[in-house]
């Protein structure tokens, strides 16, 4: 229990492999990570076809584009849900014998007894960094805005209070009491929305990107994002 208490600090003075959806949770994690470790690298899990990322569906072109942006290598793999776990488990102990002491996650609420991340590090050998976990969801989207970091919401739940209208808004403080209005929770935690960030003080330059057309399936509706070449 001691050890799970430290999961706030468990980046400090550490080398760290983080995991990446390019989202602004994990984003923020990552930003405060590495003012107080040092960072080897991003793990971007994929879908079965390596077309698509697991957590936000996004293309791999733009998810080297942040990588690159940030000036981080991409640790990925391709998988199924049912291969996803034994290959998490070894991209982390890729990232071991590179140096890695840690994984770093957003994660804000995360059941102490049962967390899918203590378990694949322990498997590894590496110690868990959640520096967002237990934050309230309130303070943690404002420090993200506060800090100078442009998202895009990307994918929103129709069933849970969003609307097609809100892909492709930008968070801002008076973006999330408008949706706070309507009852949704301000980081999203509920499943309500997704987002992509495409600027902020971990980017050595902004992400250009074009906008698709909205796709759908079932409760769900996406926004593609185009990787612009400059």
């Amino acid at each position: 229990m001691e050890e799970k208490a430290n999961w706030k600090t468990g980046a400090h003075g550490h080398r760290f492999i983080a995991s990446f959806s390019g989202g602004k949770d994990s984003v923020l994690a990552l930003y405060k990570s590495m003012k107080v470790g040092e960072a080897i690298g991003l793990i971007v899990m994929m879908e079965e076809e390596g077309k698509r990322s697991r957590s936000h569906g996004m293309p791999p072109e733009l998810i080297r584009a942040q990588a690159e942006s940030i000036g981080l290598p991409v640790y990925s793999a391709a998988a199924s849900w049912e291969e996803y776990e034994s290959k998490f488990i070894i991209l982390l102990e890729q990232a071991k014998r590179q140096g890695a002491e840690a994984l770093v996650t957003g994660d804000l609420d995360m059941s102490i007894e049962d967390c899918w991340h203590d378990k694949v590090t322990r498997i590894a050998g590496l110690k868990l960094g959640m520096p967002l976990w237990e934050t309230d969801h309130q303070e943690a989207v404002d420090e993200f805005i506060n800090l100078g970091f442009i998202s895009m919401l990307v994918t929103v739940n129709l069933s849970l209070g969003m609307k097609e209208e809100d892909l492709g808004r930008i968070l801002t403080h008076d973006y999330i009491k408008e949706l706070q209005a309507r009852g949704i929770d301000p980081c999203g935690e509920g499943g309500e929305f997704h987002t992509t960030v495409i600027d902020g003080p971990l980017f050595k330059h902004p992400i250009p990107v074009r906008k698709g057309g909205i796709l759908r399936n079932g409760d769900y509706a996406f926004l593609p994002l185009e990787l612009l070449v400059t």
